[in-house]
């Protein structure tokens, strides 16, 4: 097909549109069994090029893309041509079964189906639209028009976004040199032919920016510190406890019994230093006071009976040599390091601050998070009405933010305005700002064309997961800010959420990270091709039947996640649901291709799993 002005004649819709019957195929006749589908990736997919063949082959006439099913299937025995997944002449590998090769057939055949179905869709919805004026102009047709050698809207063979990315191309999308690129920008920028980050690398990569930025240290009072993370090392600035103190109430008694007891109010907590005690006497202490010289032991008033008429003590159990004493530097001494940096400041870890002698605490502030919300269909309030819908991120991203621990602002709306969106990015304060849709390449996502026109160095742009491919991470300049672009659909922006905004958080707030685990997963699970999902889970144990009790159940000390029998897939996980992660206390890591009932998957916990209420949601 060759390039067209503005007014060329386009096809009729009928044209291009396959018979209604084809579209409204039963699902069973459209999709694979789960068998078929959860073979291993080397069995299900033949080569990349093999399964994007040139435009030109993928768009020849209906009758041509669709031969005779006695064409498509060779006679069973018979090895298969290389383009279905058979071994090609003078290769080692064997001519598959019959059986697997009829189900990798049935699958790219399945697969061509749906990216036909959507590409004809697409194509509908860019009826009236005009032709780039690179075409028209003779230049580099643009990837999305038609001179390109395939229909406007549908995904090159890299494309990482999928057909929902692609649907709308942008007139004004920025070319390879639109975008800095840096070193850790593991793709080019030119949006139509640029691969996917892979989802370990976009999670290694959003780590490595938030270690980038110089760390702050903020000295904060202890009733100021809670939430906060410790900057330096905890060392110890006196000897814990600094001095021999009693642990009971009792009688600090010298030497063997019975024991004379000395006539006075005893031995309290907090005054001068006793004077020494004799041998064979006795003298009433408190617990937490200081331990006389040359005592012996405590002993516990339950355990002495005093005889006043004669003045003695009598002890009713054996009496041990430095029993119920609390020696100095039992606990720890002088310069010893009590915690780490890198600890989150929890109410115990102010109580051990002040008991070493601190009044306040080096801490890493925490990041500062502006959230701007994207999309003139959004709805505050109300039930969903003409074509509007509930804005379901906006009340969900500031908490979630919070329990990474962020300090975050309060959403800001801008609805579908490019201009809006330059200026709120540009005059931003924040460590990082994360939007909301506008990621993918529709008319009026303007995330890519802003980051575009203000110079941002783009580190990911599209990541091989699902949900939530479309999600990018730029750099706004030389040391930040940063900003997380999310997907759209809910499901998706928490894929995006676990993928780049929770490792970037991590390392700006001087979190260590956890180190991962692994839990059997009870149901077989779908996996995508080449892509890694992301799915809900709940944990369980043998014979409850409810989720395991906490996070702290579900990790074992090697890390594989023993203490917890397994974990359930939940449903209700498509891109725009959230009903699934509502339920869930995790989400497994699915590698392409799915995995079978009883394989290990890795396990994301949700942040607000152990929260308490003095947390303020800033722990995980």
């Amino acid at each position: 097909m060759t390039g067209h002005s503005g007014n060329a004649e386009r096809p009729r819709a009928s044209d291009r549109l396959p018979p209604r019957a084809d579209w409204l195929l039963p699902a069973s006749d459209r999709l694979l069994p789960a068998s078929d589908r959860l073979l291993p990736a080397s069995d299900r997919l033949s080569p990349r090029a093999d399964r994007h063949p040139p435009a030109s082959d993928r768009l020849s006439p209906r009758a041509d893309r669709h031969p005779p099913a006695s064409d498509r299937h060779p006679p069973a025995g018979e090895p298969l041509p290389p383009e279905v997944g058979g071994a090609a002449p003078g290769s080692r590998g064997a001519a598959p079964e019959p059986g697997r090769a009829a189900a990798r057939d049935r699958a790219a055949e399945a697969e061509a189906e749906d990216d036909e179905e959507r590409a004809v869709a697409q194509a509908l919805a860019l009826v009236g639209r005009q032709a780039p004026k690179e075409a028209d102009a003779g230049g580099e047709p643009d990837p999305g028009s038609r001179a390109s050698g395939r229909p406007q809207g549908r995904p090159g063979p890299t494309d990482p976004a999928g057909p929902e990315a692609a649907a709308f191309p942008r007139r004004d999308s920025p070319t390879s040199a639109s975008l800095r690129t840096g070193p850790d920008s593991p793709v080019p920028h030119d949006r139509a032919h640029h691969r996917a980050t892979p989802w370990r690398e976009a999670r290694a990569v959003a780590a490595r920016s938030g270690r980038a930025v110089p760390p702050r240290t903020v000295r904060l009072p202890l009733d100021q510190a809670l939430g906060q993370v410790l900057s330096e090392p905890l060392g110890a600035l006196t000897d814990l406890p600094s001095f021999d103190t009693s642990a009971m109430d009792g009688w600090a008694v010298a030497g063997p019994g019975p024991w004379a007891i000395r006539d006075d109010v005893g031995i309290l907590a907090g005054h001068a230093p006793p004077s020494p005690l004799p041998d064979g006497e006795a003298v009433r202490i408190a617990t937490g006071a200081r331990i006389p010289a040359d005592v012996t032991a405590v002993i516990r008033s339950e355990h002495a009976f005093a005889d006043e008429a004669k003045g003695l003590l009598h002890a009713q159990r054996q009496v041990n040599p430095g029993q119920d004493i609390r020696p100095r530097g039992q606990e720890c001494r002088s310069g010893d390091q009590l915690l780490p940096a890198g600890v989150l400041v929890t109410p115990a870890v102010l109580g051990l601050a002040a008991a070493a002698g601190y009044d306040e605490l080096p801490t890493r502030p925490r990041p500062r998070v502006d959230v701007l919300v994207l999309g003139d269909e959004l709805l505050t309030a109300g039930l969903p009405h003409d074509g509007l819908i509930r804005d379901a991120l906006g009340p969900m991203i500031g908490p979630w933010l919070r329990a990474l621990g962020a300090e975050v602002s309060a959403p800001r709306r801008l609805g579908d305005d490019a201009e809006a969106l330059r200026q709120a990015v540009t005059a931003s304060e924040a460590d990082l700002i994360v939007t909301t849709g506008g990621t993918a390449a529709g008319p009026v996502d303007h995330v890519h064309p802003v980051l575009a026109r203000i110079g941002a160095e783009l580190l990911v742009d599209g990541v091989a997961v699902r949900p939530g491919h479309p999600m990018l991470l730029a750099r706004l300049g030389a040391a930040g800010p940063y900003l997380v672009g999310l997907p759209g659909n809910p499901l998706a922006a928490v894929s995006g959420l676990l993928t780049l905004a929770e490792p970037l958080l991590r390392e700006l707030s001087g979190r260590p990270s956890e180190a991962p685990y692994r839990v059997p997963v009870r149901d077989d699970v779908h996996g995508h091709p080449h892509d890694t999902r992301l799915i809900p889970v709940v944990h369980r144990t043998a014979g409850a039947p409810g989720p395991a009790s906490g996070s702290a159940t579900r990790r074992a000390d090697t890390g594989t996640g023993r203490d917890t029998d397994h974990v359930v897939p939940l449903h209700y996980n498509g891109p725009a649901m959230l009903r699934g992660v509502a339920a869930a206390d995790g989400l497994a890591v699915v590698e392409p291709g799915g995995v079978r009932s009883g394989t290990e998957v890795e396990i994301l916990d949700l942040p607000w799993a152990p929260a308490t209420p003095w947390t303020e949601g800033c722990f995980t």
